[in-house]
């Protein structure tokens, strides 16, 4: 009986966990994402859904050894209630221009991962990503090229996007650092 009451209690509030003010019904992922780092809190749309986005990305270093590209360090979600969203944010590059549904809201994702190259050789992690609109438009981001596009998560059954939880190694001081790892949309009503 107590499994069952658990069981429950976990199904109940699954779509209110880390959601603050807002219900989402389900979670796109891919399998693609980085290893390192740690996930950041939940931001959500106040109202409605994300029609667009922006990335903050860290310009090209230089082919030198020491030199540390971390590409990809942050999503922003573009609300259609004016609001922009994100979740944690690393410290370098400089935010793009805004991709914007023609028409629609944001209903799926890929993702482009560089996998991990070894001790010696400098890792960014993700590098860019893609997005469905509900109305078939795809939209790319403006990053790097480096990597490879992964699997396309599946799409919001209902509603679109209107949250975002991502995973970003902070600036580790000394050594490689990479910016964002992976990331999480919640899809709402």
């Amino acid at each position: 009986m107590d499994l069952l009451i658990s069981t429950l209690f976990v199904m109940l509030t699954c779509c209110y966990r880390d959601a603050e003010t807002r219900k989402y019904r389900s979670v796109l992922t891919v399998p693609n994402g980085a290893p390192w780092g740690t996930w950041g809190k939940p931001q959500f749309c106040t109202k409605g859904y994300a029609n667009g986005f922006t990335l903050k990305v860290q310009a090209y270093q230089g082919p030198q050894a020491w030199n540390d590209d971390t590409s990809l360090n942050a999503i922003g979600l573009l609300c259609n209630d004016g609001q922009t969203i994100s979740s944690s944010i690393g410290p370098f590059g400089a935010w793009t221009k805004p991709e914007m549904c023609p028409k629609g809201n944001l209903i799926g994702f890929s993702l482009r991962v560089e996998g991990e190259l070894g001790p010696v050789v400098d890792d960014s992690a993700a590098d860019n990503i893609r997005f469905n609109c509900d109305e078939g438009y795809v939209l790319t981001g403006q990053s790097r090229e480096w990597g490879s596009f992964g699997k396309w998560s599946p799409s919001c059954i209902v509603g679109a996007i209107c949250g975002i939880q991502t995973k970003v190694q902070l600036e580790k001081g000394t050594g490689d650092d990479t910016g964002l790892n992976d990331v999480k949309f919640f899809c709402c009503d």
